[in-house]
């Protein structure tokens, strides 16, 4: 089992981080009047741990005995059927799982699949009616008409169900949404606190950890704390002792992005585009995310550009991201290096697939 699991706080008491928070939540729940929750914030700064513990705080140890399910739900759509096939993570009291993965059909999933799940109410040890938790993972990433839905189940179901919401960023959630539940900003961990729990891992694992290597490994996380636990494994794995000066290796998927930001400076033609599109179609294949390709190539390239055309390729980066949402991501990301090519030979970017007064050329999912 990797640390980053074998040590996750399975209470609110075993928190390390954002211990004012858990003692909040635990409050919250003694008073037995548990309203919505929107948990928000960075990746990797412990939005699931906190949701994991709170459930286990409500429900007791069932709340970890989950079972994964892949169900196909028939939904009605007017004129025709459609199957709509989601992953969800649930046992006894509750149920996981991401709307957004069904794309422009989200809707339907709030509509119908959550709906159906709000309806059973289980009933508690001492024989009373409970409540069910929902779990929606991305919220942020539902379409518009999505969270009207999710909107009006939570009003219509809120005497059976409870819903945890958890996003990067509350902005692209509505204020209807945002109004009916009780926002919590889960900030990133600093930087000291990342390092008192990779010497909480190292005492646990009988290891010696040097305090001059544990800042470095938090330095290097970018305050994620998941990355943070996993880059010390790796480097466990790879070297023991440790000394101060040990190399901290780079994800694969960064050396990855590395040779692709090398690639689009050392040459512009098409066959060197072709390439690296390739390139990119092999991240999408091995589950990184779109937006996190997007923003870590922008990176690797404001390092090699001339500064009077980065604010060019900045404005590219913000504005494929921005679209990412409205159409398949797949296309935005493959074109995002077209006109950084340009722009590496003639210092001048010219929107790649953009017609005069038109948005760029995609295909609608």
């Amino acid at each position: 089992m990797l640390w980053a699991d074998k040590y996750r706080p399975k209470t609110l008491d075993q928190v390390i981080v954002h211990q004012d928070i858990a003692q909040n939540l635990k409050k919250l729940v003694t008073e037995q009047d548990c309203p919505h929750l929107l948990f928000y914030g960075p990746p990797g700064s412990g939005k699931k741990t906190l949701i994991m513990a709170l459930l286990r705080q409500v429900f007791g140890p069932g709340a970890e005995k989950v079972k994964v399910e892949n169900k196909t739900w028939k939904i009605d759509a007017g004129s025709r059927n459609i199957d709509l096939e989601l992953t969800t993570l649930s046992s006894a009291n509750h149920v996981e799982l991401s709307p957004s993965d069904a794309g422009f059909q989200d809707r339907y999933v709030v509509r119908e699949v959550i709906k159906e799940m709000a309806k059973n109410r289980p009933i508690d040890t001492k024989g009373k009616r409970g409540f069910k938790v929902l779990v929606l993972n991305e919220v942020d990433k539902l379409s518009r008409e999505a969270q009207h839905s999710l909107r009006r189940t939570m009003e219509k179901y809120s005497a059976s169900c409870r819903l945890i919401l958890c996003c990067n960023s509350s902005s692209k959630v509505t204020e209807a949404i945002r109004s009916r539940c009780l926002n919590i900003r889960i900030n990133s961990p600093t930087e000291e606190q990342i390092v008192k729990v990779l010497e909480f891992i190292a005492k646990k694992e009988g290891l010696q950890l040097p305090s001059g290597f544990a800042t470095r490994l938090a330095e290097k996380s970018n305050r994620s704390l998941r990355r943070a636990i996993l880059s010390f494994e790796t480097c466990r794995v790879q070297q023991y002792p440790f000394k101060d000066n040990q190399a901290i290796p780079a994800m694969d998927w960064e050396e990855f992005v590395f040779e692709i930001a090398s690639d689009i400076m050392q040459e512009q033609s098409p066959k060197r585009l072709f390439q690296v599109r390739g390139k990119l179609y092999e991240l999408l294949l091995n589950c990184v995310p779109p937006v996190v390709v997007l923003k870590r190539l922008l990176y690797e390239l404001l390092k090699r550009l001339d500064a009077e055309i980065k604010h060019e390729v900045c404005h590219w980066a913000a504005y494929y991201v921005s679209i990412s949402f409205q159409i398949l991501f797949i296309v935005p990301l493959v074109d995002f290096p077209s006109p950084l090519e340009c722009s590496a030979q003639a210092a001048y970017i010219q929107p790649p697939l953009i017609r005069a007064n038109s948005g760029p050329v995609a295909l609608h999912s």
